[in-house]
């Protein structure tokens, strides 16, 4: 008895320095070799600054920038809460939120059809990306607050403009704080 009580405190101290301690430290240092921007949190860095994470959104509020898709991450874009806002499709909180954005949205750009990810929250509330729709879609706000044409910012949408994975994943996709430091690099706002 005594000796399968040694053999199972044994293991237990060797497993956990194994599977608690070297793997992990093991896995990260891998990562870290290989695939060290991602392992990292594929950082974006400024003048040596760290703005964002090409992986997780961020709310950009001023006309002068393309606006992200909203989020229900915690106070929005909040990594360390991040999920949905479990509201179903006929909950009044979501419908008068929908319909405030979409108001919005259409004072903006009258006339036209406001995309779908621009009113409604991704599934995480942290995607940083937007369809090539929704950045059409503020192509004539940027334009007009930057005093460009709206070729140039069409220009640069499609610079930023992602394909699907693999050529059949997913759907195409911009990632707007990346258009928006090209943005502020290429045509910076006047002040």
């Amino acid at each position: 008895m005594k000796k399968h009580f040694m053999t199972s405190i044994w293991m237990t101290i060797v497993t956990t320095l194994l599977l608690g301690i070297v793997y992990p430290f093991v896995v990260t240092g891998l990562a870290q070799l290989i695939f060290p921007k991602q392992a990292t949190g594929s950082l974006i860095k400024t003048n040596g600054k760290v703005v964002g994470s090409r992986l997780i959104g961020q709310p950009f509020s001023s006309p002068g920038y393309f606006h992200s898709r909203p989020s229900a991450a915690g106070t929005g874009y909040d990594a360390g809460n991040s999920g949905g806002s479990n509201l179903g499709p006929t909950n009044k909180m979501l419908i008068d939120r929908m319909n405030g954005d979409i108001q919005k949205a259409q004072a903006e750009n009258q006339g036209a059809q406001v995309p779908m990810d621009l009113v409604t929250t991704s599934g995480s509330g942290l995607d940083p990306h937007i369809s090539p729709e929704a950045a059409e879609f503020q192509v004539p706000r940027i334009a007009h607050e930057r005093n460009m044409s709206e070729a140039d910012v069409r220009a640069l949408v499609a610079n930023h403009t992602e394909g699907r994975q693999l050529g059949f994943l997913g759907e195409p996709r911009v990632n707007v704080l990346e258009l928006n430091l090209d943005l502020d690099t290429t045509h910076p706002m006047h002040k």
